[in-house]
């Protein structure tokens, strides 16, 4: 018995070693140095910023868990632009850079077929410093109604939202998407389609702006048809008053049913009367 003891002891041994050497093996080998060098950046590079050989590091990385668009050699990025910004250690992928030839600036971040147009606007417009690079805005204006609307007696002007969903690309000169901290100027940049350039700048020139700050995963279109003066103050021209109907009448109660009056005699005129006795007769004479 004792003889099976220590060989079912010494192959439990074996197969323990076995474990630990063929773990060792895959370990090494996923962590294996050589052509697993890759690109990160040693600095932050900035959203539209030019990537220069002292921002770039190689370091060791698992072969397992390369990331898609990974660059082993730094000579590559050479001059390359930046679409977003990139901390230090983070590695270097093509989805993050503008295409190559593209030179640096705020036209390297704008997509193909869009256009960068620039606002003015102030504290209050500017949603108090809260429009920041990366939130998206709604382009609200306050001006008057079409010409074919005037003489109607109607209040001409009204408040409209005319542009939804649009990418602010940049405050000021500054394009940094990372910072939170609200910050007052006098101009954001806005990201627009050729059309909506178009829009937003007779828009500017007929009224007056304001941006309405969105959520940021909230794609539904507003359903608005803008508000009138007349509407806000909510007066008669709008609603007409409510009429006024008369109290109801007192009811008047009929009375009952009764025997109908016979029609009353004039009284017979009041005459003299004599009564005349002679012997035993008796007689009325009247004058």
């Amino acid at each position: 018995m004792k003889t099976k003891g220590l060989v079912f002891l010494f192959i439990a041994v074996l197969a323990g070693l076995a474990a630990v050497v063929l773990g060792t093996r895959w370990l090494q080998t996923m962590a294996k140095p050589g052509d697993n060098r890759l690109a990160v950046a040693a600095v932050e590079l900035q959203l539209g910023g030019r990537i220069t050989p002292d921002a770039i590091r190689m370091v060791e990385w698992p072969s397992g868990s390369v990331p898609t668009g990974a660059f082993k050699d730094a000579a590559s990025l050479d001059g390359r632009i930046a679409v977003a910004s990139i901390l230090p250690g983070e590695p270097i992928l093509e989805s993050r850079l503008a295409p190559v030839g593209t030179k640096g600036g705020l036209s390297s971040v704008v997509p193909e077929g869009k256009r960068a147009i620039t606002v003015r606007v102030n504290d209050v417009i500017g949603v108090a410093g809260f429009a920041l690079p990366g939130n998206y805005v709604d382009i609200m204006v306050n001006t008057e109604k079409a010409e074919a609307s005037r003489g109607t007696g109607d209040d001409n002007m009204i408040s409209k939202i005319v542009l939804e969903r649009i990418l602010v690309l940049a405050v000021a000169q500054e394009a940094n998407r990372d910072e939170t901290k609200p910050k007052v100027v006098n101009a954001v940049t806005l990201e627009v389609t050729p059309e909506q350039a178009e829009r937003l700048d007779l828009a500017r020139s007929v009224g007056t702006l304001s941006l309405v700050l969105r959520n940021q995963v909230d794609s539904d279109p507003a359903k608005t048809a803008g508000i009138t003066k007349a509407e806000l103050l909510r007066t008669s021209a709008l609603v007409p008053p409510t009429p006024v109907s008369p109290p109801p009448a007192a009811k008047v109660k009929k009375p009952a049913a009764s025997r109908p009056r016979q029609p009353t005699r004039a009284p017979a005129p009041s005459t003299d009367k004599v009564e005349v006795i002679r012997g035993l007769q008796r007689s009325t004479a009247e004058f």
